[in-house]
């Protein structure tokens, strides 16, 4: 009996998930290896309607190089989502010079407060103080609404000197007539509602499960990063490019093949197999 077409080609969730977990280890290799350089990062969530409920997607984006820095998804909109958030953030780069820009939710400005300490250390027994750096700044910016329409904006500084940030803002956009906004991260996710179906504010292809919501993320958020060219950054560049992170452009298979080394390589005694061999020339 010739076989089915269910047991010839692969389940939809089973590659999905495979290449998504595939995306999320280069993503952690590449750009949360503490490489990047933070001036101006720009966060901001999406309301995602799917299957029985609402589900929130948190993103990073560092302006100048246009990196996608990560991104959380969550039941609910709290402190919690924003806290993962920004220690996916953290593990990117140094965070002593960072202008954090996002929209009028508090919990940014405080839990940004907290993940950005560095601790003081004296010599003493027991644990360090810690402090939040003199170059970490934070801006936000609130939309007023009325009848579903923007009239008005109002931007503050909320940690930090407003000198500083107006020039950290100027420097990393590239113009002089540059504002405190969240624009490069509201054009991210447009991207990302422009790719995935189950983002689309009216869609017949809703999600189900978690799961689904977030492989879709590592998969787009990945080929943004190192697949698809940047109108902004210049001819046949991308995000990982302009940030300092490879010196070309990748291809899908490359991407779902390259050999992610592990954390700690194992002892091996004799001669060394080849997957082995091939993560000790990828570290």
């Amino acid at each position: 009996m010739p076989p089915s077409v269910s047991m010839s080609v692969p389940r939809r969730p089973l590659w999905q998930r495979e290449s998504a977990w595939q995306c999320k280890w280069v993503h952690e290799h590449l750009v949360e290896a503490g490489r990047v350089e933070l001036l101006q990062v720009q966060a901001d969530e999406i309301r995602i309607k799917a299957v029985g409920g609402i589900y929130w997607l948190a993103s990073a984006l560092e302006v100048r190089s246009r990196l996608w820095l990560g991104g959380v998804i969550s039941r609910h909109r709290e402190r919690f989502l924003i806290k993962s958030l920004l220690l996916r953030v953290r593990a990117c780069g140094s965070v002593e010079k960072i202008l954090l820009v996002t929209d009028g939710l508090a919990s940014y400005a405080s839990q940004a407060l907290k993940v950005f300490r560095e601790p003081i250390r004296s010599g003493k027994v027991g644990r360090p103080r810690l402090v939040v750096a003199e170059g970490v700044m934070v801006a936000r910016v609130k939309k007023r609404h009325q009848r579903k329409r923007v009239v008005g904006v109002v931007r503050e500084v909320v940690h930090g000197a407003q000198a500083a940030v107006l020039c950290r803002v100027i420097g990393t956009q590239r113009s002089i007539l540059a504002l405190i906004n969240t624009a490069y991260i509201e054009r991210l996710q447009a991207t990302f509602r422009a790719r995935l179906a189950p983002l689309v504010r009216r869609t017949r292809a809703g999600a189900h499960k978690h799961c689904t919501l977030e492989a879709g993320m590592w998969l787009v958020g990945s080929c943004y990063n190192l697949l698809w060219a940047h109108r902004s950054l210049g001819e046949e560049r991308t995000p990982a490019m302009a940030a300092g992170l490879t010196d070309h452009r990748w291809s899908m298979e490359e991407l779902l093949t390259f050999a992610v080394p592990p954390a700690e390589l194992p002892r091996w005694r004799g001669r060394k197999p080849k997957w082995l061999l091939e993560a000790e020339d990828a570290a």
